[in-house]
This record gives structure tokens, sequence and C-alpha cells, in this order.
């Protein structure tokens, strides 16, 4: 099941326009049919196959909320008076998107919401990559289009150094990546469905490979690798073309399982940050153990929106439970409710997310489920005293920085006027801009000294001497009362939120 708001929205990315929805986007979708030689058959989504016109389109759908047919600017026109008579929601198909790249995604959003709800996995690529290979008579690698490696099949037919180095590393080492930019194979892909022979090159380990572009529509999803000696004619081919296309199908339908389970997460880890009677229940629908658990909020160094995106895809790869967290995005920060009581492992999560990509990063305290509400503002808040650091630094955690926090909303209240215009802090520093003495710096030592004159002096570079002329001084300016605590610990207290201590 999926709403048909989240219908449209995952569909957008693959060339359909909603062209009129006279029914609630918030409708269930729960089954798809298409029209059949034996008679029309009921269903939430209406894939119109065949279909002439949108009025035709719709007639077939009869009974639907949605229905989906090809066309263009003027099927977009139709639709808005024909599906409004008919109240039935029609989004109209870029006619470059084959029918058999959308339907994978349409029944993989609506009919595999509730396995995907619960853990289930994108479709099995490894076998895939084992029946081509059969097929070709080469050993086959699927990646994807940033050369990561999402599949390979067992045969080790004409395989080579490269593609073993390749499998290893995960990706396709940098420095085939550039053979391949420099022989003009990345733009073949981008620009063309047909399969390309790459000659071999034996200062980088390569026999040579055949390579087609996986393609949906006009966007480029990865592509498929053969190991051969010379190029593939004839069957084989055939079947490396034909190879590519199901590749494609496989990948749209695990990208919509993939924004489905994004989608289930997202909601429940938010539910959990602003907090919720259920906590442990939602806690236990995310598949997290039971215990202690951190708030980590990141933002990214750079291009705030786009690298926001792409490190919440990184932070939510390989779905399952067999990541450690579970992410959200919320305005501008990427928040991950990880297990456990650990720092190290907190930080070791966040260094290899900053492996691929430079954030900034906070960890809160280690909490209960129902605390994680107050855990993310922890979390916050370390992230905004990173944002202040070096970027080199470890990301804080609350329990080493919970002085710097405090601190800092000190700060954040006197940015906002609620300190003092008078008393002793404000008139020695008035004092010190009329006169140019250092009075304040002076009060500073002496408290950070704990009244010892001859450390006071050292921490100013002065004579314990001048330190006891100075308070001497001071006193004529404002009733310091030095010998009060609590009028102590309300000179520290005005100091540290002017930032002076």
């Amino acid at each position: 099941m999926v709403r048909l708001d989240r219908l449209v929205n995952v569909l957008g990315g693959y060339g359909v326009r909603l062209a009129c929805c006279p029914v609630s986007r918030s409708v269930e979708l729960r089954s798809v049919a298409m029209r059949e030689d034996a008679g029309d058959v009921g269903g939430d989504v209406f894939l119109a196959i065949g279909a002439e016109s949108v009025g035709q389109a719709v007639a077939w759908a009869a009974g639907a909320s949605a229905v989906l047919v090809h066309g263009g600017v003027e099927a977009e026109r139709e639709a808005a008076v024909v599906g409004a008579a008919a109240g039935i929601a029609v989004l109209v198909v870029d006619p470059a998107v084959s029918w058999s790249q959308l339907a994978g995604v349409v029944y993989g959003l609506v009919l595999e919401g509730r396995e995907t709800e619960s853990g289930r996995g994108p479709t099995d690529l490894f076998a895939l990559a084992d029946s081509l290979a059969d097929a070709v008579g080469g050993a086959v690698t699927i990646e994807d289009r940033s050369s990561r490696v999402l599949a390979y099949s067992r045969s080790q037919q004409r395989a080579d150094a490269a593609r073993s180095e390749t499998i290893l590393g995960r990706r396709a080492p940098e420095r085939l990546r550039a053979l391949f930019d420099a022989r003009g194979v990345t733009a073949h892909l981008a620009a063309s469905t047909e399969p390309l022979f790459v000659d071999r090159a034996a200062e980088h380990g390569l026999t040579g490979r055949m390579v087609v572009a996986v393609r949906a529509g006009r966007e480029v999803l990865g592509s498929v690798w053969v190991t051969c000696g010379e190029p593939l004619t004839g069957a084989h081919r055939t079947a490396l073309t034909d190879g590519a296309r199901t590749v494609a199908l496989h990948l749209l339908r695990s990208r919509a399982s993939a924004d489905l389970e994004r989608q289930v997460e997202s909601d429940l880890v938010i539910r959990l940050l602003e907090g919720t009677a259920d906590a442990a229940t939602v806690v236990s629908r995310l598949g997290l153990p039971p215990g202690p658990l951190r708030v980590i909020a990141l933002r990214p160094h750079e291009e705030r929106h786009a690298a926001l995106l792409l490190a919440f895809e990184r932070a939510t790869t390989g779905f399952g439970w067999s990541r450690p967290g579970r992410s959200a995005l919320s305005g501008t920060t990427l928040y991950t409710v990880l297990p456990g009581e650990d720092v190290a492992a907190a930080r070791e999560w966040v260094a290899a997310l900053h492996a691929e990509l430079a954030v900034w990063a906070g960890i809160g305290g280690s909490a209960s489920a129902a605390e994680l509400p107050a855990c993310r503002q922890e979390a916050d808040e370390c992230l905004a005293l990173h944002e202040a650091r070096d970027p080199a630094s470890p990301p804080p955690a609350y329990d080493e920085s919970w002085d710097d926090i405090l601190l800092q909303r000190l700060r954040a209240a006197a940015r906002t006027g609620r300190t003092p215009a008078r008393g002793p802090v404000a008139e020695l520093r008035r004092h010190d801009r009329e006169h140019g003495t250092q009075y304040a710096a002076t009060l500073r030592a002496w408290l950070e000294a704990q009244g010892d004159l001859a450390e006071a002096g050292d921490l100013l570079g002065i004579h314990q001497n001048t330190v006891r002329y100075r308070l001497r001084k001071m006193s004529e300016v404002t009733t310091l009362d030095l010998a009060d605590p609590r009028k102590r610990l309300g000179m520290i207290i005005d100091l540290a939120a002017t930032g002076e201590l």
C-alpha cells in the first residue's frame, strides 16, 4: 500500500506529471491493473497501455483512483477536463519512459509497500549478473552511475586484474575511470543505448570490456560490464542489450523500494525526535536494539541542499537491518539515531560518512528512547560547536562538551540583550573603553585563579602587586564585593555570557 501523494512524488523523478487530481492525495492505493483482452480489470492504479487518448484511458480506468497514460502537453490539457469529470487522478507519462520500466516502479511502490516496510531488501542483482554472464559468455559486473559495484557474477570467464581490483575496492579505481573518460566511454554511456567495446590496456590490467548503459528513459542509472577480448556480436550482443533493460527494471524497483523505506524510516525517526508516548514501540519498529541510544546531527560543509540529500542517501544506503543507525532529514539537518553508549562508535560512524562527504557533526548524550528529544537538542548544540571550530577537529559529544554547551547557551541569551546593562562587570568594561584600562581582564584572571594573586599575575603577564593595585582601583569604580561567593558566581556568569571567560 502507498498513498497517492507518495506515488506522485516518486514518479515525478521518472518523467511523470500529475495533470489532474480531483481525489485526495492521501487516498491509499493497494492494487495495480491494466487492460486485458478478456476485459477490464479493476485496480486502484490503472496503467493505460495502448490508450490512444486520455479520454480512452480514463474510460478504461473506471473505478480506479489514478490512471497513467503516455502523452505530452496536449494530453495534459485534455486530462484537466476529462479526469475532473470522471473523478480520477490523471498522471501523464513522458513518452521516452517505457511501460516496462514504469510498471516496475509502480508495482514496487504499490504492491511491495508492506514488504519493504518490514525490511525486505531490493531484488537480488547478483543472481541477475550470474544469469547474464551465462548468456553473454563473460564475467559480468553491474555498476551504478558513480562506478560503484552493485553486483557481479560468480563466473570468472576472461576475468582480469582490473575486474578483481574493482570488485575488491567496490568501485572502479580512479586510474580506470580516468582511462574510460579519455577513451570516451563515459560520454558514450551518457548519450547512447548501444553497447561499446573498450580495447585492452595491459598497463591497467584490462584485457578488454563490452559495456552498455543501464537507462530509464533519458536517465542513466548505471552500466553493465562484460570481460571479453573482442567485441560481442550476434546473440551475445543481443543478450547484453536485453540484460541492460532487465537491470534497469531491477534498479527502478530497488529505487522505488528504497524511496518507500526512506519515507517510513524518516517518519518514525522524526516521531522519536519530536517525542512520542510509544517511543519504545517506534524504536522496535525501526529495528533498533533496546538500550541506550544517541542522536547525531550533521550538516555538509558546502553546497548545502545537494550535499544534504547526498548525505541522507549515504546514511540510508543498505536497507534492512544491516545499518547501525536510522536517519531522517529535518530542515537543513540530517539526524541519525544510533544505538549504544560508546562515543567512539558514534565518531567512527561520522568518520565513515565524512570519508565520502565533508560534514559538521554533533553527538548527543546517551539516552533512552523517551529522552531522544532532549538528546536531539544536545546534538544540535554540539553541531553548532563543531561549526565554530576547526573542520578537522573531532565532532563534539555532549558527554565531554556540556560545559561548552552551557557557555554557548549563556552567550546566546546575552546576544538577545538578556544581560545586565549595569553592575560590576558592565561598569568595569565601560571604564576600560573610556580610559584604556584592563580591569575586566584583571577581574577575569583573579576569578580564574580563585583569588591567588600570583597565579592571576601569571595569567596576565604582570606582577602580583600590580594585580593588587588594580583590584583596589577597581573597587573605586564599582562595588565588587569579592568576599561574597554569590557575587563572585554572578560575575563569573556575566563574564562567561559575554565571552570574557
